[in-house]
């Protein structure tokens, strides 16, 4: 497990957090922790990660010694008829007591298929670790996208108002220039239009908002969220410093799920390893010590002289048994078989495996090196339609141009506006997806992020 991993909240800390009613805006780290201890599908692959630690620690068994303690009590009414009683020989009755009490401890010396299942228990622990990493990893991508979803529903709710203020501000221009004669109806009628496809923009952006807050909260658990806006815009991440080719080296050696599917192999290979065991010998070593005791006779000496005499025995021992397996019904070399073609597809999932790993990273890397040039290329479209809004303006004012023309020049602006937005967005969450595919993502990732948010 890596250190850098945050420690999960307690889930009643978590259910307590998720009823407060003065919770101000969060950041990414606070709803990360919250989401630890609340999102069903991380405390499910948690769980899962526990007993596949306890599964593997059952391996153990098969090699350390068994020992076992035993205990028997008998109490026995003899009755004795002889045919032709004598003096030694009489008829009659008698009860008597027979105890014992041993402790056993069997130790296997030679048992090839146990030793591969105590191998299997170690990489099972490997693919535990590296299942539960997975998880983690996918959480933390998962509570970053919603978080910003929200955000990105925020800023086109703002920018649609801002552009509903303007527009509305242009219907007015437009009337009381139609009012003087200095312009047609139709201006007034393209301007009254503009405003009603607004209106129309903004209540889906609301709603659009609602349904994107609500999807954080049910994330967290919590249903007052409100998200903390980038402090500065201007400032993002910067662009990976190693080639593509680093990144996808990387991914084939430290990505979770190439991880996974190598532990899987080297499973499959030992599973092998035990199915030819089963035309191996086996060798076992046994250590018995125990006793008996007769109380008032035994069935050997039921009646007659010493009849109430008691006796004790021990008897220690220690044995080594071999077992040879000669047939078995063809069952191993079927088994055999069987363990080979699920070896070979167990290589094949591996392959498949590191190809996908590295067909997402070279995506996830051509995607934010795309994404940051993205950002530069709507950072110079936003300049150039204010640039080109403010000349429609200037023109609509000494009669050059028409209405319409200032209500396009305003509605690219803000779709520019909303388009940079979301493409920050977009960089920030492709980074960790990089980082995710690569298999190096950790919270400290979501750290750097996180310093990027306002206060």
């Amino acid at each position: 497990m890596s250190s850098n991993l945050f420690r999960p909240l307690p889930i009643a800390l978590a259910a307590m957090l998720s009823f407060s009613a003065t919770v101000q805006a969060q950041s990414l780290i606070d709803l990360y922790e919250v989401a630890r201890g609340y999102d069903a599908s991380f405390i499910s692959a948690k769980a899962q990660y526990e007993a596949n630690l306890a599964k593997a620690n059952q391996t153990l068994g098969g090699i350390l010694p068994n020992i076992s303690l035993g205990s028997t009590a008998t109490r026995t009414n003899a009755e004795l008829t002889y045919d032709k009683p004598t003096a030694t020989y009489v008829n009659g009755q008698n009860t008597y007591g027979s105890y014992a009490a041993n402790v056993t401890m069997t130790q296997p010396i030679y048992r090839p298929a146990v030793w591969a299942t105590y191998k299997q228990g170690g990489r099972q622990l490997l693919l535990a670790t590296a299942q539960y990493e997975a998880a983690e990893q996918e959480l933390l991508v998962r509570v970053t996208q919603t978080y910003f979803d929200v955000l990105s529903s925020q800023d086109s709710l703002e920018f649609v108002k801002a552009q509903k203020k303007a527009v509305a501000e242009q219907l007015a221009s437009a009337k009381r220039n139609f009012e003087v004669g200095t312009a047609t109806i139709t201006g007034v009628r393209d301007a009254q239009a503009r405003y009603d496809l607004t209106y129309a923009q903004e209540i889906a952006a609301e709603n659009d908002l609602r349904i994107k807050t609500l999807s954080l909260g049910l994330a967290v658990g919590r249903a007052d969220i409100k998200a903390k806006p980038l402090l500065d815009n201007s400032k993002l991440i910067d662009p990976p410093k190693e080639p593509m080719d680093t990144w996808v080296s990387q991914s084939e050696r430290m990505s979770p799920t190439v991880r996974q599917a190598q532990l899987a192999l080297d499973v499959a290979k030992l599973e092998v390893d035990k199915a030819f065991a089963g035309h191996l010998p086996t060798l076992d070593g046994q250590i018995y010590y125990g006793g008996s005791r007769n109380v008032g006779g035994s069935a050997t000496n039921a009646l007659g002289t010493g009849t109430t005499a008691s006796n004790h025995v021990l008897n220690p021992s220690a044995s080594l048994t071999l077992s040879v397996p000669l047939f078995a019904g063809l069952t191993t070399q079927y088994r055999i078989r069987e363990t080979k073609a699920l070896e070979d597809k167990a290589m094949s999932d591996l392959d498949n495996a590191k190809r996908t790993v590295a067909q997402t990273t070279r995506t996830a890397y051509l995607g934010l090196i795309a994404g940051l040039s993205q950002v530069k290329a709507y950072e110079a479209a936003e300049a150039s339609t204010q640039s080109a809004l403010d000349a429609n303006k200037l023109g609509y004012s000494v009669g050059v141009n028409i209405n319409i023309d200032v209500l396009n020049s305003q509605s690219q602006l803000y779709q520019t506006k909303r388009d940079l937005a979301k493409a920050r967005y977009d960089v920030l969450v492709g980074n960790l997806k990089l980082r995710q595919a690569a298999g190096t993502l950790t919270p400290q990732d979501l750290q750097d992020i996180n310093q990027l948010l306002a206060p």
